[in-house]
């Protein structure tokens, strides 16, 4: 028997080679300096001596992070919330669009992933600024009498975290929306229920775990963004990513940079195992299971 399960194995190694090399490259590895950094001390010059300290964490508990942290999670929770509003009724339409035009819409979703990052970030920042377009088409129209103070600002953080990731939200919505049964749909009108009816009772259900995934895509990078609250915000917002690179890269002080990162990590690894048992737990009490 053991000699039947080596063999196995050895007829597996060629296919999971490749995979668990991967893994073990950009994520083990990473993750372990992460971890190893995080409990190390800030090097005199900069970088890392290996004396084991707690202080990177208790530093974490100081107002101004516990502040920042805050923040960045209500900036995410609020980014997530408005991607949801407008990412649900754009997933429902293109899954109810004939087959033939969903592979157009869905491109039309994924087009601003092929311009490039910063491209699109002071694309905003023409839209936004005091001499924008936006103000110049509202003062043309006579709604406003001088320019609004619409960038450096939370609201154009949020709306270019939401302009960045909003796809993340359509697609897993989309995905599950498409695959709920229009059997069931058409059963419940045969049974008198009313379109809205069949929506809050068989659709809205069945696709909350393309929500739960839709969210969990959304305010996790929304939480570590850094670019857009540098750009947008104008350096007068601070997110947990902000922390992060400020503390590699200006302050060096890798063991603090690592904690955050870590911190971050673990909540995306608890959020996932959340999302996760939810989406269990509801496929289990579905119609399908």
């Amino acid at each position: 028997m053991n000699r039947q399960r080596f063999s196995r194995a050895l007829r597996a190694a060629p296919f999971l080679g490749p995979q668990s090399l991967f893994l073990a490259l950009f994520v083990v590895i990473p993750i372990g300096l992460v971890t190893t950094y995080a409990f190390m001390t800030r090097g005199r010059f900069g970088g890392v001596s290996p004396e084991f300290s707690l202080e990177n964490f208790t530093r974490l508990l100081e107002p101004v992070y516990l502040n920042v942290l805050f923040n960045s999670i209500g900036v995410a929770a609020l980014t997530t919330a408005l991607a949801l509003v407008l990412g649900y009724p754009t997933a429902y339409l293109i899954a109810r669009l004939p087959t033939r035009w969903r592979t157009v819409a869905l491109l039309m979703v994924l087009l601003p992933f092929w311009t490039n990052f910063l491209i699109r970030t002071y694309a905003w920042i023409l839209l936004f600024n005091n001499a924008g377009w936006l103000n110049q088409g509202l003062e043309a129209l006579g709604w406003i009498d001088g320019p609004m103070n619409l960038l450096y600002s939370q609201p154009a953080v949020v709306v270019g975290l939401l302009y960045m990731y909003l796809p993340l939200m359509i697609l897993p919505l989309y995905s599950s929306i498409e695959r709920i049964d229009p059997e069931l749909e058409e059963a419940a009108t045969n049974l008198g229920s009313r379109p809205f009816r069949v929506f809050r009772t068989v659709i809205l259900p069945m696709s909350v775990p393309g929500m739960l995934i839709g969210c969990v895509f959304v305010f996790v990078p929304s939480m570590g963004n850094f670019v857009i609250p540098e750009l947008l915000g104008g350096g007068k917002m601070l997110l947990v990513g902000n922390l992060v690179r400020d503390a590699f890269l200006k302050a060096r002080d890798w063991p603090f940079g690592a904690s955050l990162a870590l911190v971050l990590t673990i909540f995306l690894v608890v959020l996932l195992a959340l999302q996760s048992r939810a989406s269990k737990r509801i496929t289990e009490g579905s119609p399908d299971a």
